[in-house]
């Protein structure tokens, strides 16, 4: 979750949404994301919205729960003020910051907040991110019966040098631990690396990949390094102090990726996401990121917490930033968001481009505008899409058009 928040008009008081938010939602599936806006250091690279313990001026990680569970409670409120159709949530998702730096009650305290207000599906998928040295096997086995489904584990390389100049706390030999400890707590298993640090080398991308196969995860993120403006790694390279990343390098790392994870048996299926293939060598739909999926394919969720970001059937707000600020409006019952618009249709179909040319099963080559479809034909002669696939009528990207993606959405928009 980037820390700086758009413009746009203020949010009603009420946080009552427009009619429109309601059209065609008992189609979409509804999912909850619950910000967890703390971390134990603050590493050079990151542009989320997270706050050390000397940066919460007043807020405290020990009134967190309550105010998220708080939220909650409202946004079951406005959902149903504005007429929208009962949904349990499919997904949900704690992400960071480091959510399991909070005690597992904690956690625990915020999932039922969801269970008890919104609901949760059966066979629902919950995930919470950690760092490998924020949990051990008890708070593993306490998540798994607190409902938690999934963990995806920031790894972001197993090289300690790479870990260094990331400014990872963790120790890279922790992560077979903890993953066996996940496994043991029947949790699915997800590991994300960060590719393209400056220093790093292919031979020390190779080693972190081959680190993480050998942990048989069941889904992999593998992310570009990028350079955020207002962060620390950011004004170590405009003063030369650091390099900046390597865009060919990053380049030759995506297609080693790609290629040493098929041949492992991932598949891709998202251009910074694999998950385990299935019998028939497509990714596994049940080790796929379903919450993630659905931010791609333009579902609704609820963000909870400072800065989350929510999107209900094309209207999108956002909350107030800082957690003390958040922690004001939540203890006066105000609505925590500062921020809203109604997406355009075309803001939505740009929108919709931009996301879902980035999955797997790509476009419908019919649902694209005139001016769209006509350049069809010069992306399948560029290399970009798959030419058998559009004449099936989708467009999908292939391994170079995944590798430039952003040219793709540009041509198409």
């Amino acid at each position: 979750m980037p820390s700086a928040l758009p413009l746009a008009d203020p949010a009603p008081a009420d946080g009552l949404l427009p009619a429109t938010a309601a059209d065609g939602a008992s189609d979409r599936a509804f999912g909850v994301y619950l910000h967890v806006p703390f971390c134990r250091v603050r590493c050079g690279y990151c542009d989320f919205n997270t706050y050390t313990a000397d940066e919460l001026r007043g807020a405290k990680r020990s009134d967190y729960a309550d105010q998220a569970a708080a939220e909650v409670a409202w946004a079951a409120r406005v959902l149903a003020g504005s007429r929208l159709p009962a949904r349990p949530a499919s997904t949900v998702f704690l992400g960071g910051g480091t959510p399991t730096l909070l005690p597992v009650a904690d956690l625990a305290r915020m999932l039922a907040a969801v269970r008890e207000h919104i609901g949760i599906a059966p066979g629902a998928e919950v995930t919470t991110e950690a760092n490998p040295d924020s949990v051990d096997a008890a708070s593993l086995a306490a998540l798994a019966a607190a409902g938690v489904t999934r963990v995806s584990f920031g790894m972001q390389s197993a090289v300690p040098s790479v870990l260094a100049t990331l400014e990872r706390t963790h120790d890279p030999e922790r992560i077979p631990h903890v993953v066996r400890w996940a496994r043991e707590a029947g949790l699915e298993v997800s590991l994300d690396v960060i590719y393209g640090t400056p220093g790093e080398t292919l031979d020390d991308w190779r080693r972190s990949l081959e680190a993480v196969l050998a942990e048989d995860p069941d889904h992999v993120s593998a992310y570009a390094l990028i350079v955020e403006d207002g962060t620390k790694l950011a004004r170590q390279i405009r003063s030369g102090g650091v390099a900046a990343p390597d865009d060919d390098l990053q380049a030759d790392m995506y297609e080693f990726a790609d290629a040493l994870l098929g041949a492992a048996g991932y598949s891709w299926y998202e251009v910074s996401n694999w998950a385990r293939s299935a019998a028939d060598g497509t990714p596994d739909p049940r080790h796929r990121s379903r919450h993630n999926l659905a931010y791609w394919t333009g579902e609704d969720w609820w963000g909870i917490g400072p800065g989350a970001h929510s999107h209900v059937g094309g209207v999108r707000w956002w909350n107030a930033k800082h957690p003390a600020a958040y922690a004001e409006r939540i203890a006066r019952g105000d609505s925590p968001a500062v921020g809203r618009e109604t997406l355009s249709v075309e803001d939505r179909e740009v929108e919709r481009i931009l996301l879902q040319s980035r999955i797997r099963e790509g476009i419908a080559v019919t649902s694209l505008a005139p001016d769209a479809r006509r350049e069809v034909a010069g992306l399948i002669a560029d290399g970009l899409i798959d030419g058998g696939a559009a004449l099936r009528g989708r467009l999908t990207l292939t391994l170079r058009g995944r590798l430039l993606a952003d040219d793709v959405v540009r041509r198409l928009t």
